[in-house]
C-alpha cells in the first residue's frame, strides 16, 4: 500500500514539475511546445532563460552573431529596466525572437485571469521599453506548470515551452563547465530539439554566467558542422501600443 501511495504523491508531484510532458499534457491535451518538427536542413532551437543580464547577456549576443545562429530569449520582467532595454532591443535587432519567462513558481497558483494580465503586462513594458513586442510563448519557471496555468495563458492565446528531454544547462550540484555542457549537449541533440541554458538567474539579474558564453561558443559550431541551422520559435515585430495584445505575435 505505501508503495502506491508513493506512486501516487510522484505522479501528482510529476504533473505539476516534470521537465517533460506528463499528466497534464498527456490527459487533458494543452497547447505547448516541448519540441518541434523534424526539417530539411535539420534545425535546433537554441534558447536562454532568466535574461536580460547585463553580465552576460552582451557577451551572449556576441558569440551568437560570430557564428550567424539565432535563439529565443525567455525574460524576466523584474530584469527589465532602463538599463537593460538596450540589451533586449539589441535582441530584437538582431534577429532573435523574446518571450516572457517567470521569476516565481508562484504563477503557477494564480487564477487564469490574473496570469493572464501580469503576462500582457509584462509585454507591455518589453514593447514600451525595447520598442518591440515579444511573441505570444511563455515559460514558467523551472517547469511548474498547472491547469489554472494553461486556461491563463488560452485566454490570451499564448503558448507554454518547455525543453526537449536532458537538454538544459543543469550540472547536477557540480560547478557548471561549459565545454562539459556542450559536450553533452550535443551528444543528445536530435532535429527539432529545443535546448535550453541560463543567461541569467531568476534571483540575482548580475549573476555570473561565463559558463553559458562557453558552452554557446563550443556547442553552436559543433553542430554547424552537422549541418543544423539555428532556429527561432517564433517571430517578432515591432507593433504599435493601439494594435492590441496579439497583433504581431508570430506563431510558431
Amino acid at each position: 500500500m505505501i508503495w502506491l501511495l508513493l506512486a501516487a504523491l510522484t505522479a501528482v508531484f510529476l504533473t505539476h514539475t516534470a521537465p517533460f510532458p506528463f499528466l497534464l499534457e498527456r490527459f487533458a491535451p494543452a497547447d505547448s511546445i516541448w519540441r518541434m518538427p523534424d526539417t530539411d536542413p535539420p534545425r535546433v532551437y537554441l534558447t536562454y532563460d532568466d535574461g536580460p543580464n547585463p553580465a552576460a547577456t552582451p557577451a551572449l549576443l556576441d558569440a551568437l552573431a560570430e557564428d550567424g545562429a539565432r535563439a529565443t530569449f525567455f525574460l524576466i520582467d523584474d530584469h527589465l529596466t532602463a538599463a537593460t532595454a538596450p540589451i533586449v532591443r539589441r535582441m530584437f535587432e538582431e534577429g532573435h525572437a523574446v518571450a516572457l519567462h517567470a521569476g516565481t513558481r508562484a504563477l503557477m497558483l494564480a487564477a487564469p485571469e490574473d496570469l493572464a494580465a501580469h503576462l500582457l503586462g509584462n509585454a507591455s513594458r518589453i514593447e514600451e521599453l525595447a520598442g518591440h513586442r515579444p511573441c505570444a510563448l511563455f515559460r514558467p519557471h523551472a517547469g511548474w506548470r498547472s491547469g489554472t496555468m494553461y486556461e491563463g495563458l488560452a485566454e490570451i492565446d499564448h503558448r507554454l515551452v518547455g525543453w526537449s528531454w536532458g537538454l538544459w544547462d543543469w550540472h547536477w550540484y557540480r560547478t557548471p563547465d561549459g565545454q562539459e555542457i556542450a559536450r553533452r549537449l550535443a551528444r543528445g541533440v536530435d532535429p527539432g530539439d529545443i535546448i535550453v541554458m541560463h543567461d541569467g538567474d531568476h534571483a540575482r539579474q548580475g549573476a555570473a554566467r561565463d559558463y553559458t558564453v562557453e558552452a554557446t561558443r563550443a556547442l553552436v559550431p559543433a553542430l554547424a558542422r552537422r549541418g543544423y541551422v539555428f532556429d527561432v520559435l517564433c517571430t517578432t515585430t515591432a507593433m504599435p501600443a493601439d494594435e492590441g495584445p496579439a497583433a504581431g505575435m508570430g506563431t510558431p
